[in-house]
Protein backbone atom coordinates (compact mmCIF):
# COMPACT_ATOMS: atom_id res chain seq x y z
CA UNK A 1 0.00 0.00 0.00
CA UNK A 2 1.56 3.52 -0.95
CA UNK A 3 1.66 5.76 1.86
CA UNK A 4 -0.35 8.27 1.95
CA UNK A 5 2.17 11.01 3.12
CA UNK A 6 5.85 10.70 3.16
CA UNK A 7 8.86 12.12 5.38
CA UNK A 8 12.17 12.81 4.65
CA UNK A 9 15.64 14.38 5.97
CA UNK A 10 17.42 15.97 3.19
CA UNK A 11 20.29 17.75 4.67
CA UNK A 12 19.02 20.77 7.04
CA UNK A 13 15.27 20.28 5.98
CA UNK A 14 12.78 17.96 6.59
CA UNK A 15 10.35 17.36 3.30
CA UNK A 16 6.97 16.29 3.77
CA UNK A 17 5.36 15.36 0.22
CA UNK A 18 1.14 14.62 0.28
CA UNK A 19 1.04 11.37 -1.77
CA UNK A 20 -1.81 10.41 -3.00
CA UNK A 21 -1.64 12.40 -6.48
CA UNK A 22 -5.42 10.77 -7.71
CA UNK A 23 -6.92 12.30 -4.90
CA UNK A 24 -5.71 15.77 -5.77
CA UNK A 25 -3.43 14.96 -2.69
CA UNK A 26 -6.85 15.34 0.30
CA UNK A 27 -6.05 14.97 3.39
CA UNK A 28 -6.91 11.97 5.49
CA UNK A 29 -7.30 11.99 8.63
CA UNK A 30 -4.40 9.51 9.12
CA UNK A 31 -2.31 12.15 7.48
CA UNK A 32 -3.30 15.03 9.56
CA UNK A 33 -2.24 13.18 12.74
CA UNK A 34 0.84 11.70 11.03
CA UNK A 35 1.61 15.09 9.78
CA UNK A 36 1.23 17.86 13.16
CA UNK A 37 3.28 14.50 14.89
CA UNK A 38 6.27 14.99 12.23
CA UNK A 39 6.20 18.90 12.76
CA UNK A 40 6.41 18.30 16.53
CA UNK A 41 9.50 15.93 16.32
CA UNK A 42 11.16 18.60 13.54
CA UNK A 43 10.66 21.71 16.00
CA UNK A 44 12.77 19.88 18.74
CA UNK A 45 15.16 18.07 16.37
CA UNK A 46 18.17 20.98 16.27
CA UNK A 47 19.22 19.09 12.84
CA UNK A 48 16.36 20.18 11.32
CA UNK A 49 16.53 24.03 10.18
CA UNK A 50 13.80 24.35 7.94
CA UNK A 51 10.38 22.28 6.59
CA UNK A 52 9.54 21.98 2.91
CA UNK A 53 5.98 20.68 1.88
CA UNK A 54 4.60 19.77 -1.90
CA UNK A 55 2.41 17.31 -3.55
CA UNK A 56 3.14 15.03 -5.50
CA UNK A 57 1.62 14.42 -9.57
CA UNK A 58 1.16 17.31 -11.40
CA UNK A 59 -2.32 18.48 -10.57
CA UNK A 60 -2.86 19.61 -7.33
CA UNK A 61 -0.74 20.65 -3.95
CA UNK A 62 -3.67 19.89 -1.88
CA UNK A 63 -7.52 19.97 -2.79
CA UNK A 64 -8.75 20.11 0.67
CA UNK A 65 -9.51 17.74 3.56
CA UNK A 66 -11.41 14.39 2.47
CA UNK A 67 -14.56 15.90 2.80
CA UNK A 68 -16.98 12.58 1.21
CA UNK A 69 -15.47 10.81 3.90
CA UNK A 70 -16.60 13.24 6.52
CA UNK A 71 -19.88 13.49 4.88
CA UNK A 72 -20.38 9.81 5.27
CA UNK A 73 -18.72 9.31 8.95
CA UNK A 74 -21.19 12.88 10.39
CA UNK A 75 -23.93 11.25 9.01
CA UNK A 76 -23.57 8.42 11.72
CA UNK A 77 -21.26 9.88 13.88
CA UNK A 78 -20.99 13.05 14.87
CA UNK A 79 -18.09 13.18 17.01
CA UNK A 80 -16.07 10.32 15.43
CA UNK A 81 -16.16 13.03 11.98
CA UNK A 82 -15.57 16.30 14.23
CA UNK A 83 -12.61 14.93 15.48
CA UNK A 84 -10.96 15.11 11.88
CA UNK A 85 -11.62 18.34 12.17
CA UNK A 86 -10.25 19.12 15.53
CA UNK A 87 -6.88 17.37 14.40
CA UNK A 88 -6.43 19.42 11.47
CA UNK A 89 -7.09 22.65 13.41
CA UNK A 90 -4.57 21.69 15.84
CA UNK A 91 -2.29 20.76 13.05
CA UNK A 92 -2.83 24.14 11.28
CA UNK A 93 -1.79 25.93 14.66
CA UNK A 94 1.49 23.91 14.62
CA UNK A 95 2.06 25.12 11.49
CA UNK A 96 1.31 28.70 12.65
CA UNK A 97 3.55 28.57 15.35
CA UNK A 98 6.37 26.52 13.64
CA UNK A 99 9.96 28.24 15.09
CA UNK A 100 11.53 27.46 11.97
CA UNK A 101 11.06 28.17 8.84
CA UNK A 102 8.22 26.77 6.70
CA UNK A 103 7.77 26.39 2.70
CA UNK A 104 4.99 25.24 0.74
CA UNK A 105 5.60 25.02 -3.02
CA UNK A 106 2.04 25.74 -4.27
CA UNK A 107 1.94 24.80 -7.82
CA UNK A 108 -1.06 22.89 -8.61
CA UNK A 109 -4.89 22.82 -6.37
CA UNK A 110 -4.83 24.25 -3.21
CA UNK A 111 -8.16 24.51 -1.84
CA UNK A 112 -9.78 23.98 1.49
CA UNK A 113 -7.32 22.21 3.49
CA UNK A 114 -4.35 22.60 1.32
CA UNK A 115 -5.20 26.23 2.08
CA UNK A 116 -4.28 25.60 6.14
CA UNK A 117 -1.09 23.73 5.06
CA UNK A 118 0.03 26.79 3.35
CA UNK A 119 -0.98 29.55 4.15
CA UNK A 120 0.16 29.96 7.89
CA UNK A 121 3.97 29.26 6.73
CA UNK A 122 6.62 31.74 6.30
CA UNK A 123 6.83 31.21 1.84
CA UNK A 124 4.28 30.11 -0.18
CA UNK A 125 5.61 29.50 -3.36
CA UNK A 126 3.27 29.97 -6.67
CA UNK A 127 3.74 27.95 -10.10
CA UNK A 128 2.03 28.55 -13.16
CA UNK A 129 -0.28 25.51 -11.87
CA UNK A 130 -1.66 27.13 -9.06
CA UNK A 131 -5.30 27.72 -8.56
CA UNK A 132 -6.23 28.79 -5.07
CA UNK A 133 -9.85 28.90 -3.52
CA UNK A 134 -11.96 28.54 -0.11
CA UNK A 135 -15.06 26.96 -2.15
CA UNK A 136 -16.60 26.23 1.05
CA UNK A 137 -19.97 28.42 1.25
CA UNK A 138 -20.78 26.69 -1.79
CA UNK A 139 -20.97 23.08 0.09
CA UNK A 140 -22.19 24.27 3.08
CA UNK A 141 -19.48 25.15 5.22
CA UNK A 142 -17.41 28.16 5.90
CA UNK A 143 -13.82 28.86 4.58
CA UNK A 144 -12.13 27.52 7.90
CA UNK A 145 -8.74 25.81 8.98
CA UNK A 146 -8.12 29.45 10.16
CA UNK A 147 -9.46 31.24 7.58
CA UNK A 148 -11.31 33.70 9.87
CA UNK A 149 -7.56 35.14 10.59
CA UNK A 150 -6.04 34.85 7.65
CA UNK A 151 -9.05 36.17 5.70
CA UNK A 152 -10.40 38.84 7.80
CA UNK A 153 -6.93 40.83 7.60
CA UNK A 154 -6.75 41.11 4.00
CA UNK A 155 -7.06 44.70 2.79
CA UNK A 156 -9.65 45.92 0.70
CA UNK A 157 -12.80 43.28 1.01
CA UNK A 158 -10.60 40.80 -0.61
CA UNK A 159 -11.25 38.65 2.61
CA UNK A 160 -14.79 38.93 2.22
CA UNK A 161 -15.14 38.54 -1.32
CA UNK A 162 -12.66 35.30 -1.43
CA UNK A 163 -14.61 33.93 1.58
CA UNK A 164 -17.92 34.19 0.67
CA UNK A 165 -18.04 34.00 -3.71
CA UNK A 166 -15.45 31.02 -3.25
CA UNK A 167 -13.72 32.96 -6.19
CA UNK A 168 -10.38 31.58 -7.36
CA UNK A 169 -6.70 32.73 -7.90
CA UNK A 170 -3.97 31.88 -10.08
CA UNK A 171 -0.48 32.65 -9.35
CA UNK A 172 -0.59 36.52 -10.44
CA UNK A 173 -3.82 36.93 -8.05
CA UNK A 174 -2.37 34.74 -5.70
CA UNK A 175 0.45 37.07 -5.42
CA UNK A 176 -1.58 40.11 -5.68
CA UNK A 177 -3.65 39.08 -2.89
CA UNK A 178 -1.00 37.55 -0.44
CA UNK A 179 -2.07 34.08 -0.53
CA UNK A 180 1.37 33.10 -2.15
CA UNK A 181 4.88 35.32 -1.45
CA UNK A 182 6.57 34.20 -4.73
CA UNK A 183 6.27 33.07 -8.05
CA UNK A 184 7.95 30.82 -10.17
CA UNK A 185 7.36 29.32 -13.35
CA UNK A 186 6.28 25.48 -13.06
CA UNK A 187 9.43 24.04 -14.97
CA UNK A 188 11.25 25.89 -12.67
CA UNK A 189 9.80 24.68 -9.78
CA UNK A 190 12.11 21.51 -9.73
CA UNK A 191 15.18 23.74 -9.72
CA UNK A 192 13.82 25.73 -7.06
CA UNK A 193 13.61 22.98 -4.81
CA UNK A 194 17.25 21.40 -5.34
CA UNK A 195 18.68 25.27 -4.83
CA UNK A 196 16.59 25.22 -1.35
CA UNK A 197 17.87 21.55 -0.10
CA UNK A 198 20.83 22.06 -0.79
CA UNK A 199 21.41 24.55 1.38
CA UNK A 200 22.75 24.28 4.74
CA UNK A 201 21.06 27.00 6.64
CA UNK A 202 23.94 27.53 8.93
CA UNK A 203 23.47 31.18 10.53
CA UNK A 204 20.01 32.49 10.02
CA UNK A 205 16.99 30.17 8.43
CA UNK A 206 15.22 32.96 7.67
CA UNK A 207 17.16 35.06 6.16
CA UNK A 208 18.68 32.76 4.01
CA UNK A 209 15.19 30.84 2.48
CA UNK A 210 14.72 34.77 1.82
CA UNK A 211 17.23 35.57 -0.18
CA UNK A 212 17.13 32.14 -2.33
CA UNK A 213 13.07 33.08 -2.87
CA UNK A 214 13.94 36.71 -3.74
CA UNK A 215 16.91 35.92 -5.87
CA UNK A 216 14.39 32.92 -8.13
CA UNK A 217 11.33 34.76 -7.67
CA UNK A 218 10.04 35.92 -11.14
CA UNK A 219 7.05 38.50 -11.63
CA UNK A 220 3.86 36.35 -12.89
CA UNK A 221 2.46 40.02 -14.77
CA UNK A 222 -0.94 40.87 -13.66
CA UNK A 223 -3.93 39.11 -12.86
CA UNK A 224 -7.69 39.56 -12.94
CA UNK A 225 -7.41 40.85 -9.52
CA UNK A 226 -6.27 43.76 -10.55
CA UNK A 227 -8.75 44.57 -12.53
CA UNK A 228 -11.46 44.66 -9.94
CA UNK A 229 -10.03 45.63 -6.94
CA UNK A 230 -11.80 48.61 -6.86
CA UNK A 231 -14.91 47.16 -7.32
CA UNK A 232 -14.38 44.61 -4.55
CA UNK A 233 -13.27 47.34 -1.72
CA UNK A 234 -16.54 49.31 -3.26
CA UNK A 235 -19.22 46.22 -2.91
CA UNK A 236 -17.46 44.54 0.21
CA UNK A 237 -15.09 46.47 2.59
CA UNK A 238 -17.60 48.38 3.81
CA UNK A 239 -21.04 46.21 3.53
CA UNK A 240 -22.50 45.97 7.59
CA UNK A 241 -24.01 42.32 6.91
CA UNK A 242 -24.95 40.29 4.03
CA UNK A 243 -28.11 41.79 3.36
CA UNK A 244 -26.28 44.69 3.21
CA UNK A 245 -23.36 43.38 0.49
CA UNK A 246 -27.03 42.16 -1.96
CA UNK A 247 -28.38 45.47 -1.77
CA UNK A 248 -25.42 47.09 -2.81
CA UNK A 249 -24.49 44.70 -5.58
CA UNK A 250 -28.31 44.81 -6.79
CA UNK A 251 -27.91 48.39 -7.16
CA UNK A 252 -24.84 48.23 -8.59
CA UNK A 253 -24.94 47.76 -12.92
CA UNK A 254 -21.72 46.41 -13.27
CA UNK A 255 -20.65 43.12 -15.14
CA UNK A 256 -19.04 42.52 -11.63
CA UNK A 257 -21.74 43.09 -9.26
CA UNK A 258 -24.02 41.16 -11.74
CA UNK A 259 -21.85 38.06 -11.85
CA UNK A 260 -20.75 38.16 -8.18
CA UNK A 261 -24.23 38.47 -7.39
CA UNK A 262 -25.38 35.36 -9.12
CA UNK A 263 -23.10 33.57 -7.75
CA UNK A 264 -23.74 34.08 -3.95
CA UNK A 265 -26.97 33.43 -4.87
CA UNK A 266 -26.00 29.67 -5.46
CA UNK A 267 -24.26 29.43 -2.12
CA UNK A 268 -25.68 28.52 1.00
CA UNK A 269 -27.47 31.53 3.17
CA UNK A 270 -26.51 30.18 6.26
CA UNK A 271 -22.80 30.11 5.53
CA UNK A 272 -22.96 33.58 3.72
CA UNK A 273 -24.20 34.76 7.49
CA UNK A 274 -22.02 32.50 9.12
CA UNK A 275 -18.64 33.32 7.13
CA UNK A 276 -19.21 37.11 7.70
CA UNK A 277 -19.85 36.91 10.84
CA UNK A 278 -16.81 34.48 11.17
CA UNK A 279 -14.90 37.52 9.20
CA UNK A 280 -16.08 39.84 11.81
CA UNK A 281 -15.36 38.02 14.99
CA UNK A 282 -11.85 36.78 13.02
CA UNK A 283 -10.29 40.19 12.64
CA UNK A 284 -10.34 41.05 16.50
CA UNK A 285 -8.86 37.70 17.80
CA UNK A 286 -5.37 35.93 17.83
CA UNK A 287 -5.19 32.63 15.88
CA UNK A 288 -5.54 30.31 18.34
CA UNK A 289 -8.55 31.73 19.18
CA UNK A 290 -10.10 32.12 15.70
CA UNK A 291 -9.32 28.35 15.85
CA UNK A 292 -11.03 27.42 18.38
CA UNK A 293 -13.90 29.65 17.16
CA UNK A 294 -14.28 27.89 14.15
CA UNK A 295 -14.49 24.72 15.93
CA UNK A 296 -17.37 25.62 17.29
CA UNK A 297 -18.60 26.70 14.05
CA UNK A 298 -17.76 23.34 12.24
CA UNK A 299 -19.29 21.50 15.28
CA UNK A 300 -22.48 23.87 14.80
CA UNK A 301 -22.65 23.06 10.99
CA UNK A 302 -22.14 19.09 11.39
CA UNK A 303 -25.43 19.47 13.39
CA UNK A 304 -27.53 21.19 10.66
CA UNK A 305 -28.15 20.38 7.51
CA UNK A 306 -26.81 22.19 4.65
CA UNK A 307 -23.28 20.62 4.79
CA UNK A 308 -24.69 17.62 3.68
CA UNK A 309 -26.92 18.96 1.01
CA UNK A 310 -24.12 21.11 -0.75
CA UNK A 311 -21.95 17.60 -0.60
CA UNK A 312 -24.67 15.65 -2.08
CA UNK A 313 -25.26 18.38 -4.77
CA UNK A 314 -22.00 19.16 -5.81
CA UNK A 315 -19.99 15.74 -4.91
CA UNK A 316 -21.93 13.06 -4.84
CA UNK A 317 -25.35 12.91 -6.95
CA UNK A 318 -23.45 16.35 -8.95
CA UNK A 319 -26.67 17.87 -9.64
CA UNK A 320 -25.51 21.03 -8.76
CA UNK A 321 -28.70 22.16 -7.50
CA UNK A 322 -28.69 22.13 -3.51
CA UNK A 323 -32.09 22.80 -1.64
CA UNK A 324 -30.53 25.14 1.15
CA UNK A 325 -32.39 25.55 4.06
CA UNK A 326 -33.23 28.25 5.12
CA UNK A 327 -33.52 28.59 1.36
CA UNK A 328 -33.79 32.66 1.65
CA UNK A 329 -31.48 35.05 3.35
CA UNK A 330 -34.16 36.57 4.93
CA UNK A 331 -34.80 33.23 6.80
CA UNK A 332 -31.22 33.32 7.84
CA UNK A 333 -31.81 34.97 11.60
CA UNK A 334 -29.11 36.98 13.78
CA UNK A 335 -30.15 34.17 16.27
CA UNK A 336 -29.77 31.20 14.04
CA UNK A 337 -26.01 32.72 13.37
CA UNK A 338 -25.15 33.54 17.07
CA UNK A 339 -25.92 30.31 17.76
CA UNK A 340 -22.84 28.52 16.00
CA UNK A 341 -20.40 30.54 18.10
CA UNK A 342 -21.91 29.73 21.32
CA UNK A 343 -19.09 27.63 23.74
CA UNK A 344 -18.95 24.29 23.42
CA UNK A 345 -18.02 23.44 26.51
CA UNK A 346 -16.40 20.06 27.08
CA UNK A 347 -16.15 19.87 23.51
CA UNK A 348 -14.25 22.62 23.17
CA UNK A 349 -11.15 22.39 20.73
CA UNK A 350 -7.53 21.74 22.57
CA UNK A 351 -4.62 23.80 21.62
CA UNK A 352 -1.57 22.76 20.83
Amino acid sequence: MTQEILFERVGAWGVITLNRPKALNALTFGMVKAFRSQMKEWESDTGVRAVLVKGAGERAFCAGGDVRWVHETARRALDEAAVFFHEEYRNNAAIFHFPKPYIALIDGIVMGGGVGISIHGDFRIAGDKTLFAMPETGIGLFPDVGGGYFMSRLAGGLGQYFGLTGARARAADCLAAGFATHYCPSDQMDELEAVLLAAELKSDPYKEVDEMLAAAGKDPGRGDLDEIRGKIADLFEHSQSVDDLFSRLNKDESDFAIGTLKTLKQMSPLSLKVTFEQMQRGAKLDFDDVMRMEYRLVRRILQGKDFFEGVRAQLIDKDKTPKWDPADLTAVTDEMVAAHFEDLGQDELVLP
